[in-house]
């Protein structure tokens, strides 16, 4: 059976923010405000009805500056980034983190978007997303270590 997301409401930013924040080691912790803010500016966000997932992602005039968001701005004139994308731990095996990327990937093609970034964890590590996008064709294009953060990041690129 085919993945269905939506738009979220403001009445699923609670339920977001403590997503995001389960998960505060992948992604970063975020208050309301960030979250909120986040999805004002974000290029698309997409979420499961049961809010147990979502992706949020920016495109190239999407205003908003952060360290690896800005990376990619400053090698790439057009692309699609994959600011955060998350799966609850009772969601998992499902396909969902796949299906949201996709979905972002159509969009961004219909959009006549020709690259997707991402970035994933290097330390901590963060295996099993890195798995997931090398399976979906990304390449390692760098890396770097986190202003004011324990955490250093691989950045990745895969052409649509």
């Amino acid at each position: 059976m085919p993945h269905t997301f939506r738009a979220p409401t403001e009445a699923d930013e609670a339920a977001l923010l403590r997503l995001n924040n389960d998960h505060a080691l992948e992604l970063s912790e975020l208050t309301a405000d960030e979250l909120r803010e986040l999805l004002k500016v974000a290029w698309r966000v997409r979420v499961t009805d049961d809010l147990s997932a979502m992706v949020i992602a920016f495109d190239q005039d999407t205003v908003r500056s952060s360290q690896n968001f800005d990376w990619f701005k400053a090698r790439h004139p057009r692309f699609a980034y994959i600011d955060r994308v998350v799966v609850a731990p009772a969601a998992r095996g499902q396909g969902l983190a796949r299906a949201l990327y996709d979905d972002v990937i159509a969009a961004a093609r219909a959009e006549g978007q020709s690259l997707l970034c991402a970035e994933v964890n290097l330390d901590p590590p963060n295996p099993a997303s890195d798995a997931l996008h090398t399976s979906m064709g990304f390449a390692a294009v760098g890396s770097a270590d986190l202003v004011g953060k324990d955490k250093s990041v691989r950045y990745y690129t895969c052409p649509l």
